[in-house]
Parts: structure tokens; sequence; C-alpha cells
């Protein structure tokens, strides 16, 4: 695959994201103001659902697989633990050492973590998750 089109397939894999960013924000708000429910779980419901979004998104825009390939369980496995890895672990950890050991102010920290696991996260999916 050429650069360009690597880079094109990033382009849409950020746009995916963003989208899943705004609606991961909107259900954990959602859950804990409206419904009342424990942050952790306002996450954990925004990530199941965002995630299988991502999954369904990438498969038709950006990484463009066969319609048997997208619906693969297989897949959708590997999506949900590639996202585990930089969103759940990864993020985690990373706050961790700026927050608590570096004195990152937590703001600044979500930002720096998104150049670090966004690219990570496209590299899983695109050599990973959805390899021809």
């Amino acid at each position: 695959m050429k650069t360009k089109d690597t880079i094109i397939q990033f382009i849409k894999f950020g746009i995916v994201g963003a989208i899943n960013t705004i609606l991961s924000y909107a259900i954990t708000n959602a859950g804990y103001y409206c419904l009342h429910l424990h942050e952790q779980i306002c996450n954990i419901i925004a990530f199941t659902i965002t995630v299988f979004i991502s999954f369904v998104l990438n498969s038709k825009y950006v990484f463009g697989k066969e319609k048997e390939q997208k619906k693969s369980v297989k897949t959708l496995i590997k999506v949900y633990i590639s996202y585990a890895i930089t969103g759940l672990f990864l993020t985690a950890l990373l706050l961790y050492i700026e927050e608590q050991q570096m004195g990152i102010d937590h703001y600044i920290a979500t930002f720096v973590n998104l150049v670090i696991t966004v690219p990570l996260n496209f590299i899983l999916n695109k050599f990973w998750v959805y390899k021809k």
C-alpha cells in the first residue's frame, strides 16, 4: 500500500475516533448524570458501545474489508483487544506515570496520551486486526 493511502486511512481512522470520542463522552455523562450510574459502569458501557461502532465504521470505511471478513467474530474480538490494550491498560499506566510520578496535570496527560495511543491503535488495527 502506498504512503498516501496509509495517510488517508489514518485520517479516516481519526475521524472514526473523533466520532467515538464524542459518543463516549455523551454516553458516559448521560449514564452518570441522567441515570445516576457509577462512573466506571458508565465508562464500561461507553467503551463497549463505541468499540463496536468503531469496528463497524473501520471495517466499512477505513480498512475496506469484504462483507464476510467485516462481520467476523474473530475480527471483532481483535478490535476489542486492541482498544483494551491502548484505551484501557496503556492509558491507565501512562496516566499513573504522568500524573502520580511526574506531576503532569490530568488534562495535559490525557492529550499527550492521545498522541501515543491513537497511532499505536491505528498500527494494531492496520497490521493485526485488518491484516490482509
